[in-house]
This record gives C-alpha cells, sequence and structure tokens, in this order.
C-alpha cells in the first residue's frame, strides 16, 4: 500500500511545474555619495561604529537614562513581545512538515435488551504525514521565518528611535536648565539697573517714565522665567515616562544644572548603501518581501494535488487480559490523494490576493529606503547650518555683552537715556538664549544623525535579541 500510495505521488511530482516568483527586490535609485557630507572623511578610514553612539557624548547620566529605556520603556517591552510571537507562530509552523503521532485508550460496555452486557477493550497508536510535495509548507515556514526577521528589526527600530527620543528629550533637559541660567543672571542685571534708575528719579536726574520701562522689562524676564520652569518640568516628566517611570520619578537627580552634552565630531560616514543596510527599518522591509515571497508560493501549491499517508496499530479484545495476546493485534495503512477540481475561483483569487500583497511590500520597500535617504541628508543639512549658525551668534552675544556693559556705564554717567540700555539688555538676553538653543540643536542634530544612520543596535547581534 505505500508503494501504491508513492507512484502517483512521484508521477505528479515529475509533470507539475511550479512557477516561482521573481525573488529579485527592487532597490530605490540610491547615490554613490551623500550630497550635504558635513563629515568628510579620508578615503581608507573605516565608517564610524554607531552601535552605542550615545557614548560619543561622553555623559554617564545620558548614557544611563538610554540603557534604562531600552529596558524598561513600554514601546521596547511590546515589541520584544511582538517577536516571541512570531517565533512562537514559527515553530508552529514546523509541525505540518513532520508527522503526526497520537495514542488512544478506550473501554466500552454495550448491553441489548435483557441480554448479557459484553465489553471490549482497545489501544491504539495513529500516525498521518502529507508529503509536502509542492512546496506549501515549505513556503509558509519560510513566511513565518521572514516574520521573525521582520519582528526582530522592528524591535531594532523602536529601540534606534527610543534611544534618539531619550537623548534628544534629555538635551531639551539641559537646555532649558542653562536658558534658566542666562535669564536669571539677566533678571538680576535688569533689577540692578531697576535700582540706579529709582536713585536717579530720587535725585531728579530722571522721570519716573525710567522706573515704569524698567519694572516692565523685570516682569516680562521674570514671566520668561516661569514658562522656561514650567517646560523645564514638563520635559523632566516626559524624560521619566520614557525611562519607564512616574513622572517625578527624575525630578531630583535631573535638579542640578549641567551643561548640554556635545557628540565628538570624528565621524566618519558610511557610503549609502551601507546605511541602508544598517537601518533596521530598511531590513524590516525586506523581510516583509520575502514573507509576501513565501506565502504567494504557498498560494500557488493549493493549485495542486496533496497527499497523506496515514496508518493504525494497535489492540482491540473482549477483555482486559487477552489484550495483549497476538491475536488481539490490528494494524491499518491508508493513502490517499486530493485534487481541487472546482472552488469557484478561491485559489486563483487568493493567488491575486498575494500578488497584491507582494507588489505593496515592494512599494513600501522602495518608500522606506527613500525616507531613510531623506532623513539622512536633513541631518546631514541642519547639521552643517546649526554648526554655521552657532558661530555666528557666538560673535553676536560676545558683542551684545560688550554693547551691554557701556551703555551701563553711559547710562550712569547720563550720556544716553534709559531705553538705549533697555534695548541692550534685551539684545544680550535674546542672544545668550539663541546660543543656548541653537547649542542645543547642534547636539540634537547629531542625534537624529545616529538614528538617520541606523545606530542605536548591532545588525550582526539580531537574531540574540530578547
Amino acid at each position: 500500500m505505500l508503494w501504491l500510495a508513492a507512484l502517483p505521488i512521484a508521477a505528479l511530482s515529475g509533470c507539475a511545474s511550479l512557477t516561482s516568483p521573481d525573488t529579485a527586490t527592487p532597490l530605490a535609485p540610491v547615490p554613490t555619495a551623500w550630497f550635504a557630507d558635513a563629515h568628510p572623511a579620508a578615503p581608507d578610514q573605516p565608517p564610524t561604529s554607531l552601535a552605542l553612539w550615545w557614548q560619543r557624548f561622553h555623559d554617564p547620566q545620558l548614557s544611563a537614562l538610554v540603557s534604562q529605556a531600552l529596558n524598561a520603556n513600554t514601546d521596547v517591552r511590546s515589541a520584544q513581545a511582538a517577536l516571541r510571537q512570531a517565533r512562537a507562530q514559527r515553530d508552529a509552523r514546523v509541525a505540518p512538515l513532520l508527522p503526526n503521532v497520537s495514542g488512544s485508550v478506550a473501554g466500552q460496555r454495550n448491553t441489548t435488551g435483557g441480554n448479557i452486557a459484553s465489553d471490549s477493550y482497545s489501544a491504539s497508536l495513529d500516525a498521518s504525514w502529507e508529503p509536502d510535495i509542492f512546496g506549501a509548507n515549505r513556503s509558509a515556514l519560510n513566511a513565518a521565518e521572514s516574520d521573525v526577521q521582520a519582528a526582530s528589526a522592528s524591535l531594532a527600530s523602536v529601540q534606534v528611535s527610543m534611544a534618539a527620543e531619550v537623548a534628544v528629550t534629555y538635551i531639551e533637559v539641559r537646555s532649558l536648565q542653562a536658558r534658566l541660567v542666562i535669564a536669571r543672571s539677566n533678571l538680576d542685571s535688569l533689577n540692578e539697573t531697576l535700582q540706579i534708575t529709582r536713585w536717579r528719579v530720587q535725585a531728579g536726574l530722571t522721570t519716573s517714565l525710567d522706573v515704569e520701562q524698567a519694572v516692565s522689562a523685570s516682569e516680562q524676564t521674570q514671566a520668561a522665567i516661569i514658562a522656561t520652569e514650567t517646560s523645564l518640568t514638563q520635559s523632566i516628566s516626559s524624560l521619566s515616562v520614557l525611562t519607564g517611570q512616574p513622572p517625578g520619578a527624575l525630578q531630583s537627580s535631573l535638579a542640578d544644572a549641567a551643561p548640554v552634552p556635545q557628540a565628538d565630531g570624528s565621524l566618519a560616514l558610511a557610503l549609502p548603501a551601507d546605511t541602508l543596510r544598517q537601518r533596521p527599518d530598511v531590513r524590516a522591509a525586506e523581510a516583509r518581501i520575502r514573507s509576501a515571497l513565501s506565502l504567494l508560493s504557498a498560494a500557488d501549491a493549493a493549485r495542486y494535488p496533496s497527499f497523506r499517508i496515514s496508518g493504525a496499530l494497535g489492540l482491540r479484545a473482549m477483555t482486559l487480559g487477552t489484550l495483549t495476546n497476538g491475536a488481539s493485534a490490528v494494524s491499518a495503512l491508508l493513502g490517499s490523494i486530493s485534487v481541487p477540481l472546482f472552488d469557484g475561483g478561491a485559489i486563483q483569487a487568493q493567488v491575486r490576493s498575494q500578488e497584491a500583497t507582494l507588489e505593496q511590500a515592494r512599494v513600501n520597500y522602495q518608500a522606506t529606503v527613500l525616507t531613510a535617504l531623506k532623513d539622512v541628508e536633513d541631518a546631514l543639512v541642519s547639521l552643517q547650518g546649526n554648526r554655521e549658525r552657532l558661530a555666528r551668534l557666538q560673535a553676536a552675544a560676545n558683542a551684545a555683552a560688550n554693547a551691554e556693559l557701556l551703555a551701563r556705564q553711559r547710562y550712569g554717567s547720563g550720556l544716553i537715556d534709559f531705553r538705549t540700555v533697555l534695548e541692550t539688555k534685551r539684545t544680550l538676553l535674546n542672544t545668550q538664549d539663541g546660543v543656548e538653543s541653537t547649542r542645543a540643536s547642534l547636539s540634537a542634530d547629531h542625534v537624529r544623525l545616529y538614528k538617520a544612520l541606523g545606530g542605536g543596535w548591532t545588525p550582526d547581534l539580531d537574531a540574540a535579541t530578547p
């Protein structure tokens, strides 16, 4: 019976011609070099490793917060659960490729009318197997394996985004603290000028208009300080939630001001094609194409016959004592072939559906590649622009500080009016605040560049991700 079942299988497998879909992955046009490279490197210089890019800021507290977020953030934990789910589903796809074996034990008593009851006992071992001649089950397993790779890359993408978000929020906290120091220093200077103005009014050297203008400038600066303090508290709360803690958990540890962390400028960029291989979202999109290709193969294989071999070996007797005799042994063997003859076009519709899914995966892959290229270029352009802007603002801040000092001295001597003093103080505050804001933006640009380059994970270790 085994040979009879195997003959039609061999015959059909020899005459069938299953055409596999094209496995070539389409790529969007990738340039050979970055258009705006803010970090030109020597031709023989290897690209900088970006697996732990946050350590390039040389800020231990930033590194600790990023590590805590990667372990405790809810989005990361959710992505880890999704990866475990994908692996379990992959393991479930292995079962159809293996024989199915089951055992059973039964006892029965029959009584008809007033006749004496009769007993029967049985024990059996059943086995069945469906040979995967046309690769339907193997294609489903390949699709599940690709889904695991996509889930692993998605987890890495969440980790990359989470590390960048923590770093940007931390930079914002330090920037707000630095701007608070500047605003409070200017407030002290305004209060000193206000006191001098009151003395001049008492001496009859000026009018009360100057006093009112000085009070107005002082109150406006205090209002700006309150708004900055509110933003600082909110940013610290956001940072606490990103690290998986309640909103007020980091208020005490971040209460003391610290400088805005600055990244190490010695960064050698990889080629655009190498960057695409580094980014986890590109890898996830590529894995989804492989999954769609495998599912298309599985849908196409449903058009061909399926085969099943099953058998049973057991014992059957009227009493428990005779159940172990050789005469009670029973066996059965069955081979079957199932051929789809008419299904109303359901199989063909499923094939067309999978073809459309494959096309969507390819288009999404191209969109992901283009977005990745744009992210890097935008980060490079912003980084280069903020560097030049910071240099200009620092020069303006130095000039504004000198102008403010001269204005105060001349006002004390009665050489200029009070409006000029207020204007120079306002200019000084704005330029100093702009310097700190741009310095923070420059650090955030480095973070966005590291994220755009796919930094924050190690591709060679993605299979070992928990």
